[in-house]
């Protein structure tokens, strides 16, 4: 049996993994659904739902049979809509930052960890430098340099959280590239980079694929506190400009806004951190040579 399907075979013996897995699906859908939202009103050049205002429904408490299930804010904008568009832009960031750092990590520590030497020094002494700045501050610096909005967001997370990949996979290649497989690569005549990406990369890409689903969340955790300090995303319903105007709402007994951006939040977060555990236990090559 393949690794692969081995790996999806221990998956689904874990009904927390297939539930985690089905509230992701159900957050992909809602982030699609809000893509296709935003699209459809910017090409009919119309304001799109969740930005009209309506004064005359403002503070609408929930209502599962009302035209706003959840409720409206100050600005009588529904919430349930503004909830789908925080996700759409949670996905977006969640993804972006993952196509920048995930190629940088990989790469710098595919290189460390093969040639090792001086390249070895100069990669560790890069990230170790990178390690040594406090994170949060990096990453404001960079956002407000390239300017506010997700362009700054995508940029200020996604060169700063590299680090911690990197560090993984050097140490992954270094243990592989004295294993059989690679030294007959070698006196087979295959060349450094070859070796790297054609054969040591795919048996360390487990470690890709869990980091990606521990740092995904991470990720939108990071863009939930930007918005809420103002210097992330501008003029559209982000969870943390979301949570930034109804924190202000919460004496006067205003708390369904701030109660559902929440719940949202601690959904997304736990289950992309119980799914990572569940692919991190059924795709190690050491749990599967133990069962068998």
């Amino acid at each position: 049996m393949s690794l692969r399907a081995d790996a999806w075979r221990r998956l689904r013996k874990s009904r927390l993994a297939l539930v985690c897995l089905a509230l992701v699906a159900v957050y992909a859908a809602m982030a699609l659904y809000g893509e296709g939202v935003y699209y459809w009103f910017q090409y009919q050049d119309r304001t799109p739902p969740y930005q009209l205002q309506n004064l005359s429904v403002r503070y609408q408490a929930p209502n599962l049979l009302s035209a706003h299930p959840l409720g409206t804010d100050g600005l009588g904008r529904d919430v349930l809509q503004r909830l789908v568009q925080g996700t759409r832009i949670a996905f977006r960031v969640g993804l972006a930052t993952s196509m920048i750092a995930i190629p940088i990590g990989v790469l710098l520590g595919c290189l460390a960890g093969y040639f090792g030497g001086k390249t070895d020094d100069v990669i560790v002494w890069i990230y170790s430098t990178f390690a040594s700045i406090p994170g949060l501050l990096f990453i404001l610096a960079i956002a407000m340099v390239v300017g506010r909005g997700l362009m700054g967001v995508y940029l200020g997370i996604g060169l700063t959280t590299w680090v911690g990949l990197c560090r993984l996979v050097r140490a992954e290649v270094m243990k592989h590239r004295t294993r059989p497989y690679v030294l007959a690569a070698r006196a087979l005549g295959m060349g450094p980079f070859r070796i790297i990406f054609n054969h040591i990369l795919p048996n360390i890409f487990h470690v890709v694929i869990v980091t990606f689903t521990l740092r995904f969340p991470a990720s939108i955790g990071t863009e939930v506190f930007m918005s809420f300090l103002g210097i992330g995303v501008q003029g559209e319903p982000s969870w943390g400009t979301m949570i930034s105007s109804a924190r202000l709402r919460l004496w006067q007994g205003i708390w369904w806004e701030m109660t559902f951006v929440t719940l949202a939040i601690f959904g997304i977060v736990l289950a992309f951190n119980l799914l990572g555990d569940a692919l991190r236990d059924a795709l190690d090559p050491r749990l599967r040579t133990s069962e068998s």
